[in-house]
């Protein structure tokens, strides 16, 4: 399925989902629980973001430089992603959301690679709610892999988004990100889509992502709202479909 069936107006969100192991530490439990506790708050984001106009939602899941963390937590987190996309995929099927996953497969255990290929099939027509989770990522290190070997003969953007996408095991390009949110009070980045983001709204909350609910993005997207875009120009504010 190509990128007409997510035409229709609505946000590209994406999403830092920090602080499970905090949120964990903070009640005594060790690093996984947080992460399980995560995983439900993702549940509950994805529910409710298409009737707050959310089209494209982008959540940054383990990022390249995570497998850092001690081996044992990140063993856990892989076991973890490929149990809820086993989970998830039936009702992502009867919400009509499409799943991808982002990021480098060439490092990921077999089980998990299984269900990602299982999830992406069995989703592919899904057209209410793009959903693209972001696993061994590092957006500078999908834009080096772009330049190198995309074969953009020209520095046109476009093409260069194209050949990204490709990096990323993308279906296609979507549009660029209107609103990032962090959740667990930091403010920073942490190379999630440098070329996506370039002229995103930030929005940082000090609320750790385990207690992350639908309050929570409904908050973010009226800031969003606030805000005046102009890319350059004299700009128009743009009101937030909910």
């Amino acid at each position: 399925m190509g990128q007409r069936a997510f035409e229709a107006e609505g946000l590209h969100v994406a999403i830092i989902m920090d602080g499970n192991g905090r949120w964990a530490t903070a009640r005594g439990r060790p690093r996984s629980a947080g992460h399980r506790a995560g995983s439900r708050a993702a549940r509950r984001i994805v529910e409710a973001a298409p009737g707050l106009g959310v089209r494209h939602l982008t959540l940054y899941a383990f990022s390249g430089d995570n497998w850092r963390r001690p081996a044992r937590e990140v063993a856990a987190l892989m076991r973890l992603f490929a149990a809820y996309l086993r989970a998830e995929t039936r009702t992502c099927v009867e919400r009509g959301v499409r799943l991808t996953v982002l990021g480098r497969r060439d490092r990921l255990p077999l089980p998990l690679l299984h269900a990602i290929r299982a999830a992406e099939e069995a989703t592919s027509s899904g057209s209410v709610l793009d959903l693209r989770l972001a696993v061994d990522y590092s957006a500078r290190d999908a834009i080096a892999l772009a330049a190198a070997r995309g074969g953009v003969a020209s520095p046109d953007r476009r093409a260069f988004a194209r050949a990204l996408a490709t990096r990323l095991h993308a279906r296609e390009p979507v549009p660029d990100v209107d609103v990032l949110i962090r959740s667990g009070g930091e403010r920073r980045l942490s190379d999630f889509l440098l070329w996506e983001c370039a002229y995103a709204e930030l929005v940082f909350t000090d609320r750790l992502w385990p207690d992350f609910e639908p309050a929570d993005l409904e908050a973010a997207l009226a800031e969003f709202g606030r805000r005046e875009r102009r890319f350059g120009g004299l700009g128009e504010r743009r009101e937030v479909v909910a």
